[in-house]
């Protein structure tokens, strides 16, 4: 399921009883996105992603949209990652996708490549362990490395997958089971 996360926790455990993973969309970590480009609130999208991780055994993944001068500075990003890191765990996947302009924000540029590689990066030296880029190409962005020995476990050309050396969801050089659903 891909999901923007909004919505009311009185509906979070008849909703997510149906479900096996979740992409759920972080938009941005401020408030003031949230209220301007979205109508809406973060909190009920943060609680959502509590629940998830808490209270299910739904596979869950993240997504940020980084888009130009709206949400891609480098303090919100190291809050957000933060965030991740204390409520959801150092295990669940972060994309950043890249932004392309279209419908009402065609007045805004495509998110560079750079930008991308800049939030992986802290991310994960925040200390996440699964951040990829999305929308771009980037052959280091794409991939899952192993936690123990930093081999390549799966490789990906978008959304191609290349190579997968995992046996049993273990790393095929340390033996360290690798998080997810495969």
């Amino acid at each position: 399921m891909v999901t923007a996360g909004y919505m009311n926790s009185d509906a979070h455990e008849e909703f997510f009883t149906h479900v096996d993973a979740a992409n759920i969309d972080l938009k941005a970590f401020s408030e003031g996105f949230y209220k301007t480009y979205c109508k809406g609130n973060l909190k009920p999208v943060l609680d959502t992603l509590i629940y998830v991780r808490e209270f299910t055994d739904v596979w869950l993944e993240l997504t940020n949209l980084i888009i130009p001068t709206l949400n891609d500075n480098p303090k919100e990003i190291k809050e957000m990652c933060q965030w991740v890191l204390g409520n959801l765990g150092a295990d669940t996947p972060l994309h950043f996708s890249a932004f392309h302009p279209d419908y009402q924000l065609k007045n805004i540029s495509k998110t560079p490549p750079a930008t991308l590689t800049m939030a992986r990066e802290i991310a994960m030296e925040v200390g996440l362990n699964f951040v990829y880029t999305g929308n771009v190409y980037d052959v280091s962005g794409d991939a899952t490395f192993c936690t123990s020995c930093d081999e390549v476990v799966i490789q990906r050309d978008w959304y191609k997958i290349q190579k997968n050396t995992l046996q049993a969801g273990r790393c095929p050089k340390c033996s360290i089971l690798v998080p997810g659903y495969f």
